[in-house]
């Protein structure tokens, strides 16, 4: 039986379906990369993993316990990184976690130790007295992963944790992430950035309105719906007309365009070069670089969505 299972799980406001029978299956011990453009209905599917929202039909069970008939039981066993910083400015750093340690019932010498790792797993020992309304947005986000970590849980959900910060905050989230899953923790990580989910998950499940269009492992996805190569095109102005001829050459499975970059995604890139060179060529569009290289998960994102992820 899967550590954690949703089962066919809906959800609806009002007339509009947000969550659209999903179904998926995490083992105990992954990272499990959740992915979707705005509004794909992934923070309506977290609300509804730790308890906070109940779906209107199918089940969510985590570890053979139903979330919506033993909410409480459930969420002993999580901890919720939530997109908005859920901490408290006037509170010292260890003040913050010994508050929300203190609502699972921690204390004593048991508090202190718990409260000690999560602050050396997050970076922040040295800045325990401090109070985060002197921190960086980094520090910040850090702080929020040791209030949620703090008490041990089983399973990790962590909401776009690196919004916002800079790269070395960034950096020391994901081996924190890594480390606390070396140890046995399950983590569920949604992101809109994906090089942090092509580094640490595990598999990946994509949404798009509603609905699940994808599931399984990085490379099994990336071999099964690109199928091909990509070729990225540096040049100085993009050019509609070209763009459209590009589209109609044979092998080409898809092409986006952003900052004067383009991005072809071919059966035969060898083959496909000197036709695409060829009509850049003829609409008088100046290469400034081309590289040809593997399909990577935000390839298969926009093939799957027709959106960039972070759009």
């Amino acid at each position: 039986m899967s550590y954690i299972s949703l089962n066919n799980v809906i959800k609806r406001y009002s007339n509009k379906i947000a969550v659209d029978q999903i179904s998926l299956s995490i083992d105990k011990g992954e990272i499990f990369g959740l992915l979707g453009p705005n509004g794909a209905g992934k923070s309506t599917t977290i609300k509804m993993m730790v308890g906070l929202l109940a779906p209107d039909n199918g089940s969510i069970i985590i570890d053979s316990v139903d979330v919506k008939k033993n909410p409480l039981v459930v969420k002993r066993k999580l901890g919720l990184v939530p997109q908005e910083l859920a901490i408290y400015s006037n509170l010292s750093a260890e003040d913050n976690i010994r508050f929300f340690c203190s609502l699972y019932g921690l204390k004593g010498k048991d508090l202190k130790n718990k409260i000690d790792e999560a602050l050396n797993i997050t970076g922040l020992i040295e800045r325990r007295k401090e109070k985060p309304k002197k921190f960086s947005g980094g520090m910040k986000r850090r702080l929020n992963i040791a209030c949620a970590i703090a008490h041990k849980p089983d399973i990790i959900i962590m909401d776009e944790p690196t919004v916002g910060i800079d790269p070395q905050s960034r950096n020391h989230i994901l081996s924190s992430i890594l480390e606390l899953n070396k140890n046995g923790t399950t983590i569920i990580y949604t992101s809109h950035y994906m090089e942090e989910v092509e580094a640490i998950c595990n598999r990946v499940g994509i949404m798009d309105n509603g609905k699940l269009i994808a599931l399984g492992d990085k490379e099994s996805l990336k071999k099964e719906i690109s199928k091909g190569e990509k070729i990225v095109i540096d040049v100085v102005d993009e050019d509609i007309a070209s763009i459209d001829q590009l589209k109609k050459l044979p092998g080409i499975i898809s092409i986006h365009t952003l900052d004067n970059q383009i991005e072809v995604i071919s059966k035969s890139p060898q083959e496909s070069l000197q036709d695409i060179l060829f009509i850049l060529a003829n609409n008088q569009v100046r290469i400034k670089n081309i590289v040809l290289s593997d399909v990577n998960l935000e390839n298969v994102f926009l093939q799957l969505t027709g959106k960039s992820l972070r759009d």
